[in-house]
């Protein structure tokens, strides 16, 4: 089951990947019965999380088997919840890129967003569309997210320059990516076109570029302003150990 459930998840296309997903969630909560780790954003048990991403980024016990979080859903969850007025805020009109199973569903019910979701091929989202030449006028969304995408698109100054532009001034979003922090520039090589190799050097078959240190550079050069949050730092430790989230993960805020 382990290698089925590898083999998967390293090879299948995102569309398809999240519509076995609605499948795979109700027996998965069974298999994992327990209460050693909780999810924060469906606020469901388990014995342990599931394992996930490639052989060269491999991490145990972090995927939750009901809604399908990672680290980085459940301390953006818990950000929003504490630190932002994102739940309450009436009338507040929001773009998501790229929309995690996690929220999309939640998000959709909450009345006081008018939530938009857009992506090239993802089937759960409203609009599709590429993200280096966005079909929609200018500063129209007081919050975007845009998560684990900017790893994937050719130029990411350019899909970063749109979204920048659809944000209305005053607006303010969360752009995570993965980050090699053993790195002060980002690494890019166009000669690297398999997905043995860009798996071995930019931790994902479909990725394109590993970033470092200097990401919130970029995100500044296409117009954002950038604050790098460590939230975890304010989090008691028995909520890394029950969430399963790493202190090393920081949330990069941007604003317009």
């Amino acid at each position: 089951m382990k290698k089925i459930y590898k083999y998967l998840l390293n090879n299948l296309p995102r569309p398809m990947l999240i519509r076995l997903s609605y499948v795979f969630r109700v027996f998965a909560p069974l298999v994992y019965k327990g209460d050693k780790v909780e999810c924060p954003v469906c606020e469901h048990k388990f014995r342990k999380f599931l394992s996930y991403g490639s052989d060269v980024a491999h991490r145990d016990n972090v995927l939750c088997p009901y809604d399908l979080t990672l680290e980085r859903h459940r301390v953006m969850w818990l950000y929003l919840k504490q630190k932002t007025d994102f739940f309450t805020k009436p009338d507040l009109k929001v773009m998501h890129i790229a929309p995690e199973q996690c929220f999309h569903g939640k998000f959709k019910k909450q009345k006081n967003l008018d939530y938009v979701t857009g992506d090239l091929l993802s089937p759960i989202a409203d609009l599709h569309f590429d993200l280096h030449d966005i079909p929609l006028e200018d500063n129209q969304y007081e919050v975007i997210f845009c998560n684990h995408v900017m790893e994937h698109v050719k130029d990411d100054l350019q899909c970063m320059k749109e979204l920048y532009r659809i944000m209305k001034p005053g607006g303010w979003g969360i752009m995570q990516v993965p980050i090699d922090t053993s790195r002060t520039t980002t690494y890019e090589d166009w000669s690297i076109t398999t997905p043995e190799e860009r798996e071995k050097h930019f931790w994902q078959y479909d990725h394109v570029r590993l970033y470092g240190l200097n990401y919130p550079d970029r995100l500044r050069e296409a117009g954002f302003n950038v604050e790098v949050v460590d939230f975890s730092k304010e989090l008691p430790t028995e909520v890394f150990e029950r969430y399963r989230i790493p202190k090393s993960e920081v949330l990069y805020i941007v604003s317009k």
